[in-house]
């Protein structure tokens, strides 16, 4: 006798929630259950905040332009999907960084990684550091190593090992490029942990780098600062092609015939939006009401949206873990692709980009050189810049701009612009972030066919996101097989 199909349904439909549906289509067919998947997205569109358009033979990332290759999780998945020939990686004869200072921008010290240096000469010859800056940042050499596990913000760790200098000038600026966030609240062990380890095993930041530095010397090339921006991938036709092949692969337009292939695929609803959440009487599945009305039921479910509102969907069902969702703070971000003549520009731009510290004043927060990181950004002649500013309104966009032309030797104005707002976008891990994570999980876990995913948790990258939603896939593929057992 034929087995009755179970149901799946995941709400959210970005890197997260795509990688989840994905993956409980395949592994479900791979385990051989029967099991329908349903993707819903509020919005028009999946991929979230992962966007790519072409203008004028211009490639705009409206979202993140690449992913960092050290975490598999995206890479594996990209060769699951048959596009690993179309990866990228950044211009290997450009990978340094700049730092604003004083109105100019300074190339951050080759071998210097986030918040130390790696390399003494080019560190001590570098005009970013004062001689007492530098004098207090060699002290981590001789400062012992902090002797309890307690977690502390990023800013205390870098002030207690490297002193403020090189928080306020080079780590600040650094992280804040990454986070969006606030380095005095953020948290250390989920945000860096490496840093944490370094200190552990080698009882000093810098000698822990000078260490790594010498080991991989083979392999390291010479002229890299800053980020390390050989390890990141992107694609030949930009971010959106990691999206569209996931479509591609697995989903199809509900209320549409399922096509006759192979392998299955799930159902994708767009332009809906979830009003509440219930258990089923028997607690052995969910009923998902959506605001137009409709009533789907699921033995399975997965909340893939940031936390805030995952926290608000699950208020009826378990008011304590929806208080905890809740707690978890989200900063908005936004960026700005501004278009050039390459002759308009005076700078060399022999980098990849700067950052700007807090102590600067300024509405950035920094500013990648596209089309010289990654080929076939601009027409040739030209030149593609992303900027990252603080707040996104039309008079700091206009502030942003300006900014702009004063650092890199601007005159003329841009060909054209282009402002991508992400509200509510970027999870803040704050200090006690990875406690707080272990009581959310705790809490999710006494709800029968329910799992949490998203970058409100272990990650905030394409990567990070993925490997959550994939997590999540397999644990309710799982609790379903035990149940059954």
């Amino acid at each position: 006798m034929k087995q009755k199909p179970k149901r799946a349904i995941v709400i959210g439909g970005g890197i997260t929630g795509l990688a989840a549906s994905y993956r409980l289509t395949r592994e479900a067919e791979k385990r051989g259950i029967p099991l329908d998947v349903t993707l819903l997205e509020a919005s028009t569109r999946v991929g979230g905040v992962i966007h790519t358009v072409h203008r004028d033979g211009f490639l705009i990332e409206h979202g993140p332009d690449a992913f960092i290759s050290t975490k598999p999780w995206a890479k594996a998945l990209c060769e699951e999907l048959s596009i690993a020939d179309e990866f990228i990686s950044t211009n290997p004869n450009m990978r340094r960084s700049f730092v604003a200072q004083n109105g100019k921008l300074h190339p951050v010290p080759e071998g210097f990684y986030m918040m130390a240096p790696g390399a003494f000469l080019p560190f001590i010859k570098s005009p970013i550091f004062s001689w007492r800056g530098k004098l207090r940042m060699g002290l981590d050499l001789l400062i012992p190593r902090q002797g309890n596990d307690a977690d502390e913000s990023v800013a205390d760790f870098v002030r207690r090992r490297l002193g403020t200098e090189a928080f306020e000038r080079m780590a600040q600026p650094m992280i804040g490029g990454i986070y969006t966030s606030d380095a005095e609240n953020l948290s250390l062990k989920a945000t860096f942990p490496r840093f944490v380890e370094m200190e552990q095993a080698h009882g000093s930041i810098i000698k822990a780098l000078l260490e790594t530095r010498k080991r991989q010397a083979s392999q390291t090339h010479r002229d890299t600062s800053g980020a390390r921006y050989s390890l990141f991938l992107s694609f030949a036709t930009g971010m959106q092609t990691l999206v569209d092949r996931l479509q591609q692969a697995h989903l199809t337009v509900a209320r549409e015939p399922v096509p006759r292939e192979r392998s299955p695929k799930a159902h994708l609803r767009l332009n809906t939006r979830v009003a509440v959440l219930q258990q089923q009487k028997n607690e052995t599945g969910w009923q998902v009401s959506l605001a137009d009305g409709d009533v789907l039921a699921a033995e399975l479910l997965c909340i893939a949206l940031p936390a805030p509102q995952a926290g608000t969907l699950c208020e009826n069902v378990s008011p304590a873990l929806a208080k905890k969702l809740q707690a978890i703070p989200y900063a908005s971000s936004a960026t700005l692709n501004v278009a050039f003549r390459r002759e308009d520009v005076a700078h060399p731009l022999n980098g990849t980009g700067f950052v700007v510290p807090v102590t600067e004043r300024l509405s950035l927060i920094g500013c990648s050189f596209s089309s010289v990181k990654f080929a076939n950004r601009a027409p040739a002649g030209h030149v593609l810049l992303r900027a990252f500013v603080r707040e996104c309104t039309s008079e700091l966009t206009e502030t942003a701009l300006k900014e702009i032309a004063a650092l890199l030797g601007i005159k003329k104005e841009p060909l054209f612009s282009v402002v991508s707002r992400h509200t509510q976008a970027m999870a803040q891990y704050q200090v006690g972030h990875q406690g707080h994570v272990k009581e959310i999980e705790a809490l999710a876990k006494e709800l029968p066919g329910l799992a949490l995913a998203g970058n409100a948790y272990h990650g905030i990258g394409i990567p990070d996101c993925i490997h959550s939603g994939e997590q999540a896939a397999l644990a309710l593929l799982d609790s379903l097989i035990n149940e059954e057992n």
